[in-house]
């Protein structure tokens, strides 16, 4: 069967960390992964379906403080595949295993059976894995990499039975061959999402400087704003240009060879805010042991801008952790780090809130 994956943006995702501005897990090159891990979802049996699936899963990683959903990916028993970190990201799903091991979730649990679907599909995204990455890998269950139940009893068993599925032919060699269609899955890098789907100025930017270079022989129109199978197939000769190959040389951008294309990395940029702020009311208003009308000012401008989120309740007029981690939020969305989102409002994190 073919691979067919529902994006993150498809399925609804939260941003990574609740965060727009966060970057998300690390990065992690194909050539990192040599395992494949097989997990359930615990022990009691999963009656969700479709993207409630996903989003279930998503909602307990961030209550756990985790940058998102765990997993690579994650098949349902319709036999729907969800990009959960997707092929390029570190994931949480094993210690130890998480930069080689690739984590795939089957939505079941306790003792009940998956589905041939289910069944189909993982083991139809475990010979992607291994054309991906040029190599076959090892087949295990979670228990295989940290002492747990997961993935239970029959999943364990089909795992070492060779993961075989009903109606599934697997690919010739076991896997480790090449596509023989273009990629198709994005990565985000500085902010700024590539691959088959992305869209922007900075993809037109891209298509420009690869034709600039000599290597925009796939387009027949363009190039535009829309990553196309024509950008991935023309990055691809470019990143073999630089000695890539195989999965890293598949058409999508990585940090290195986009640097080396465009000679640094876009990134999203903030507008500047209008400066139509109240009057900055002073840096001792705010911080521990203060109580003021200048809080509740800033607390409501906070809620107002879509930065409340630690709040449980208020804002009011007395200082607390909720009001700093607020407004660190807003701070990092400015593009700040450093002392200069420590959480505490200054007279230019005044101006832009209120502008």
């Amino acid at each position: 069967m073919s691979v067919k994956i529902i994006s993150r943006a498809a399925w609804g995702a939260k941003p990574w960390d609740n965060d727009p501005t966060s970057s998300g897990p690390a990065a992690v090159a194909l050539s990192s992964r040599t395992e494949f891990f097989v997990h359930y979802d615990g022990a009691t049996p999963i009656t969700r379906t479709g993207v409630a699936v996903p989003r279930a899963i998503e909602a307990q990683h961030l209550a756990q403080g985790w940058a998102g959903i765990g997993y690579n990916f994650v098949v349902t028993q319709a036999g729907e595949i969800f990009e959960g970190r997707g092929w390029t990201r570190q994931g949480a799903h094993c210690p130890g295993h998480n930069v080689s091991g690739i984590g795939v979730q089957i939505a079941v649990g306790g003792d009940q059976e998956p589905s041939a679907a289910a069944l189909a599909a993982c083991r139809a995204l475990y010979d992607e894995a291994c054309a991906k990455t040029g190599r076959t890998l090892a087949k295990k269950g979670h228990k295989d990499g940290i002492a747990t139940l997961c993935p239970g009893s029959i999943l364990y068993a089909w795992v070492q039975a060779g993961m075989p599925a009903t109606g599934y032919t697997p690919a010739p060699g076991g896997g480790g061959t090449a596509p023989s269609t273009p990629a198709r899955y994005q990565v985000t890098i500085n902010g700024l999402v590539y691959g088959y789907g992305a869209h922007g100025d900075h993809v037109t930017a891209v298509g420009k400087a690869l034709v600039k270079k000599g290597f925009g022989a796939a387009y027949t129109v363009g190039p535009g704003p829309d990553w196309t199978d024509a950008d991935t197939e023309c990055y691809a000769a470019f990143q073999r240009s630089l000695g890539y190959s195989g999965a890293d040389a598949d058409g999508v951008p990585g940090e290195s060879s986009l640097r080396t294309l465009l000679g640094t990395l876009p990134g999203k940029t903030v507008a500047p805010a209008k400066a139509t702020a109240p009057a900055f009311p002073g840096r001792d208003r705010f911080g521990p042991g203060k109580s003021n009308a200048s809080v509740t000012q800033l607390g409501k401008q906070l809620v107002k801008r879509g930065y409340g989120a630690a709040y449980t309740v208020g804002p009011g007029p007395k200082w607390s952790d909720a009001d700093r981690r607020n407004v660190q939020a807003f701070q990092r969305a400015q593009g700040w780090t450093g002392a200069d989102a420590d959480g505490y409002p200054g007279p230019e994190t005044w101006r832009r809130l209120f502008a």
